[in-house]
């Protein structure tokens, strides 16, 4: 299954991430998955509050 999860930055943009995870995944290991993709990269700081991320599930589909 495909997540995305939007993550607030201090440059005041949102940056979106997509982490494969099982459909029963839990949102707060959904959230630091994306957090620590962002962190490992050379944008600006995203924020590391929960609440402030948005994470929905895109169906996927196998061809």
């Amino acid at each position: 299954m495909c997540w995305m999860v939007a993550l607030l930055a201090e440059d005041g943009l949102q940056y979106v991430y997509r982490v494969y995870a099982p459909r029963d995944a839990l949102p707060g290991d959904l959230f630091w998955a994306a957090f620590h993709c962002h962190d490992e990269s050379a944008r600006p700081r995203a924020c590391d509050l929960f609440d402030s991320a948005e994470i929905w599930a895109m169906e996927t589909q196998r061809i």
